[in-house]
C-alpha cells in the first residue's frame, strides 16, 4: 500500500473519469498513440500525453480514487483546502496547544476528506456519461457532522482533556462521532480494511477477558476506551496525528510549489540529458529521474505514474519488453519513499517516536537509499547486454547548459538539510524551503508563482495530504487500544519466544509480520502497528531503537513490492500494457537487494555502519561489504556478469552474499570466498562456450516470450523475442534477433 501522496489531482477542475485499472493492456489504445517512428527522434517530454497521470495516480494511490471536482463545490473545496494549508503554516510562527490544534486540524481534514472522497466507486453508467463527479447531499452533510465533535473539544480543550477519567454524556457521545467519522474516512480513502482492524483492535479491549491466555487482558467498558482515545493524546490525538498535522502537511505544501515553479520538469530533462544516450542509457535515465522526482514527492505510485508517461516509450524504443520496462519504472518510482529529503511519512514518525531531529533519520537513510539504487543500477546495466538494448536519438541539452539555467531547483532540497543542521526545527526549515522555491520560481518566467499559482499549490497541498490524515488518525487509534491493554507488549513476547531468543530468527519472523501486515494497511500504518508490536521484540534480542525503527520502516515500504498489492507495479503494467502479476514479480527482482539490506544492521554491532553510526571505520566496512553482497545478488538475479552466467554461478554468488549480512570477520571472510568460487566458476564457463566477455547475450527463453509480448504494437520498436526475425536489433554491432535465440 502506498503512503505520503505528492497532491497530484486530489481536485481537479475537469470531469474525465479515472482510466479502467488495466487500460492500457487493451488492444491498440494507448499503444497506438503511442507508438514511436523506428528513425524519429524522441524528445523527452514530448509524450506527456499518452497518459491520463491524474487518473492512474488517483486509482493507484489508495483504494478509492479522489473525486474529479468541477464548478462552485471544487471552488469552494480549494479554498477550504488552501485555509487549512495556511492553519499549518500559521502554527509553525505561532504554536498553538497540541490539544487545540490537533482536533481543529483533523476536523477539517476529516470533514474536507467527505467532500474529496467517494463514499461508493462511481457506476460504469456515470464513467461512460462523464456526469459531474461533486459530492452529493450526504457527503455534504457527512462533512458538517465530521466538524462538530472537533469544534465541541476545541471548545472547551482544557476542560474536555481533564475530564478523560470522568467524562460527560455529552463527552462520551462526541467522542463516539469523533471515531465513527474517522473509520469512515479512512475506508472512503484506503478502503475497508483499516477500519476493520480498528474494529477489531476496539472488541479485543471490550471482551479482553474472555480471550485465552496469552492474549486475554481485561476487559474495559467504553467510558474507558472513548475517554483513553479521543480524550487522551495515546489515540486519536497521538503521534500519528501529530505528524499528519505537522511534517506531512508542510511537505506536501512544499512538493506542491516546488512542483508549480518547474522542478520536476527540469529533474526529468536532466535525467535524460545525463544518461539518455547510451545503450543502458534509459533505464539508467528512469532510475534517476525517479530518485530525483521522489525528493519532491515521497510517493511510489505518483513518481511511477509521472515517470511512465514520459519514460515508457523510450524504454520501449530501446528494446525493453513491456514486463521489464514497467518493473524498472515501478522499481524507481518505490524509491521515492526512501529517498532523503522527502521520505514517506514514516519516517517523520520515527522522528518523533525516538525523540530525534528529522535530520538524524535522514543521515540513517542515507546508506540504504545508495545501496538500493546502486542495485537497480546494477540489473539494469546486466538487462541492457542481456536483452541488447539500443541507445536511443533524441534532442536534450547539454547537462552543462540544464545545470546553470534550472540548478537552482536543487537549492531549496539542500536548504532543508542546511536548515536543519544550524539548528532549525524541521517544521521552520521546510517553510524556509517552500519560500525559497517560491522566490526562486521568478528566475524563469514559464513559471512564476502568480497568485492563482500559490493559490493552487496552498490547496493541492493540503488535499494532497488527505488520503493520509483518516490513516493516521486510524493507526492512532489502533496505538492507543495496545497501549491500554498491553498487546504490543504480549505480542512482542511471542515473537522472541517462538524465535527462542535467536536474533535472526526474530529478525526474519519480524520481517515476515511486517510484510504481511502491509498487504492490507498502507505504509504509515503497518509502520506505526509493526513499530508498537515488534519493535519490543527486537529491542528485547539486542538491536538498538533506531536500527528496530529503520528496519520496520524498510519493510513497510517494501509491501509496494509484495503481492499481491504491489500496487506501483500494478500502475506501471497500466501504463506499459504489460501482465500485472508478470511486471510485479520483475519488479521485486530489481528491488531484492533491498530485502536484504536491513537485516545489515539489525544482525550484529558493526552493521549500524550502513545507518552513519559507529565511527569511520565501521560505516566503510559495513558500505564495502554492503556493496558487494548487493553486487553479488544482483548478478544471482540478473543472470549476468562478465557475460551471461549460468545457474552453478549464479547460485555461489547468491550464497555468498548471504553470510555477509552479518558484519562479523569469520562470515565476510566466508561470504567474499563463496564469491571468489562463483566468479572463478563463471569466467571458466565463458572460456569454455568461446564467449569473449564484450559479447551481447542471448535472451534465455522465457524472457524471449515477454519480449515479444513486449514489442506486439509497438511500432517500430524492436524487442527482445520479435517473432519476425527480419531486422535488425538496432545495437552497436546490429546482430539480427530472432524468437528462438535462447541460452
Amino acid at each position: 500500500m502506498t503512503e505520503r501522496p505528492d497532491g497530484n489531482g486530489a481536485v481537479k477542475a475537469h470531469t474525465s473519469a479515472p482510466a479502467p485499472r488495466h487500460k492500457a493492456s487493451t488492444p491498440d489504445e494507448h499503444a497506438d498513440r503511442a507508438r514511436l517512428k523506428e528513425d524519429e527522434p524522441v524528445s523527452p517530454l514530448e509524450r506527456e500525453d499518452i497518459i491520463d497521470e491524474e487518473a492512474l495516480i488517483a486509482e493507484f494511490e489508495a483504494e478509492k480514487p479522489a473525486r474529479h471536482l468541477s464548478g462552485l463545490p471544487g471552488l469552494l473545496i480549494k479554498i477550504a483546502g488552501a485555509g487549512l494549508s495556511l492553519l499549518a503554516l500559521y502554527w509553525v510562527f505561532n504554536p498553538m496547544p497540541t490539544q487545540f490544534y490537533l482536533p481543529l486540524f483533523l476536523g477539517i481534514g476529516l470533514s474536507l476528506t467527505f467532500l474529496v472522497y467517494r463514499g461508493w466507486g462511481r457506476s460504469e453508467a456515470s464513467k461512460a456519461k462523464r456526469s459531474g463527479d461533486n459530492p452529493g447531499i450526504a457527503d455534504w452533510a457527512l462533512a458538517i457532522v465530521a466538524l462538530v465533535p472537533f469544534l465541541y473539544i476545541v471548545s472547551d480543550w482544557d476542560g474536555f482533556f481533564r475530564r478523560a477519567i470522568t467524562p460527560t454524556y455529552l463527552d462520551l457521545a462526541m467522542g463516539v462521532i469523533a471515531i465513527l467519522v474517522t473509520l469512515e474516512a479512512s475506508r472512503r480513502t484506503v478502503g475497508i480494511l483499516v477500519p476493520l482492524v480498528v474494529v477489531g483492535f476496539f472488541a479485543y479491549a471490550s471482551f479482553g477477558s474472555l480471550v485465552p491466555a496469552p492474549f486475554n487482558t481485561s476487559s474495559f467498558n467504553w467510558i474507558r476506551l472513548v475517554g483513553h482515545n479521543v480524550m487522551g493524546t495515546q489515540g486519536l490525538f497521538g503521534v500519528p496525528t501529530d505528524v499528519a498535522a505537522t511534517y506531512i502537511i508542510l511537505f506536501t505544501i512544499y512538493g506542491a510549489v516546488l512542483g508549480a515553479s518547474g522542478a520536476t520538469k527540469f529533474f526529468i530533462d536532466l535525467s535524460f540529458s545525463a544518461f539518455g544516450q547510451s545503450k543502458s542509457g534509459p533505464g539508467r535515465t528512469v532510475t534517476l529521474a525517479g530518485f530525483l522526482l521522489g525528493t519532491v514527492s515521497g510517493s511510489g505510485v505518483a513518481t511511477t505514474v509521472t515517470l511512465g508517461g514520459i519514460s515508457w516509450p523510450l524504454l520501449r524504443k530501446a528494446g525493453y519488453p513491456k514486463e521489464h520496462g514497467g518493473a524498472i519504472l515501478a522499481a524507481a518510482g518505490i524509491g521515492a519513499i526512501m529517498s532523503p529529503p522527502t521520505l514517506g511519512a514514516a519516517a517523520f514518525i520515527i522522528a518523533a517516536l525516538l525523540g530525534v531531529s528529522y535530520l538524524q533519520v535522514l543521515i540513517w537513510a542515507t546508506i540504504p537509499t545508495v545501496l538500493y539504487y546502486f542495485g537497480i543500477i546494477l540489473a539494469i546495466e546486466m538487462d541492457a547486454r542481456r536483452f541488447k538494448t539500443r541507445a536511443v536519438d533524441f534532442d536534450v541539452k547539454p547537462v552543462g547548459k540544464l545545470l546553470l539555467r534550472f540548478g537552482y531547483h536543487f537549492s531549496s532540497l539542500a536548504a532543508i538539510v542546511v536548515f536543519m543542521a544550524m539548528g532549525m526545527t524541521p517544521f521552520r526549515a521546510v517553510v524556509y524551503a517552500t519560500i525559497l522555491a517560491f522566490v526562486l520560481s521568478f528566475l524563469d518566467r514559464a513559471s512564476w508563482m502568480t497568485p492563482r499559482r500559490i493559490f493552487d499549490a496552498l490547496a493541492t497541498g493540503a488535499t494532497g495530504a488527505l488520503s493520509v490524515i483518516p490513516v493516521m488518525a486510524a493507526a492512532g487509534l489502533i496505538v492507543g487500544v495496545m497501549t491500554l491493554t498491553g498487546l504490543g507488549l504480549k505480542l512482542a513476547n511471542i515473537i522472541v519466544d517462538f524465535a527462542g531468543g535467536s536474533l535472526l530468527l526474530t529478525a526474519i519472523f519480524s520481517a515476515i509480520s511486517v510484510i504481511l501486515l502491509g498487504l492490507a494497511v498502507p505504509v504509515t500504518a503497518s509502520f506505526i502497528i509493526s513499530w508498537v508490536i515488534i519493535g519490543p521484540a527486537l529491542q528485547d534480542v539486542g538491536v538498538p531503537a533506531f536500527a528496530a525503527a529503520m528496519f520496520i520502516f524498510y519493510y513497510s515500504v517494501l509491501s509496494e513490492v509484495s503481492p499481491p498489492t504491489a500496487l506501483s507495479p500494478f500502475a506501471a503494467s497500466a501504463i506499459t500494457g504489460g501482465k500485472p502479476i508478470q511486471t510485479m514479480w520483475l519488479t521485486w527482482r530489481y528491488t531484492l537487494s533491498a530485502f536484504l539490506v536491513p537485516f545489515i544492521f539489525v544482525l550484529s554491532g558493526p552493521g549500524v555502519g550502513l545507518l552513519l553510526q559507529g565511527g569511520i571505520g565501521t560505516v566503510a566496512l559495513a558500505f564495502a561489504v554492503s556493496l558487494l553482497a548487493v553486487g553479488a545478488l544482483a548478478v544471482a538475479t540478473g543472470a549476468w556478469l562478465f557475460g551471461p552466467a549460468r545457474w552453478p554461478e549464479r547460485i555461489l554468488l547468491g550464497l555468498g552474499s548471504l553470510p555477509m549480512l552479518v558484519m562479523e570477520p569469520m562470515y565476510i571472510g566466508i561470504g567474499a570466498a563463496i564469491i571468489a568460487v562463483g566468479v572463478v566458476v563463471h569466467l571458466l564457463g565463458l572460456k569454455m562456450r568461446g564467449h569473449h566477455p564484450d559479447e551481447g547475450a542471448e535472451a534465455p527463453a522465457e524472457l524471449a516470450t515477454s519480449g515479444a509480448s513486449g514489442a506486439s504494437g509497438a511500432g517500430g520498436a524492436t524487442a527482445v523475442g520479435q517473432a519476425s526475425g527480419t531486422g535488425t536489433d538496432g545495437a552497436a554491432d546490429g546482430t539480427r534477433r530472432t524468437g528462438a535465440e535462447s541460452s
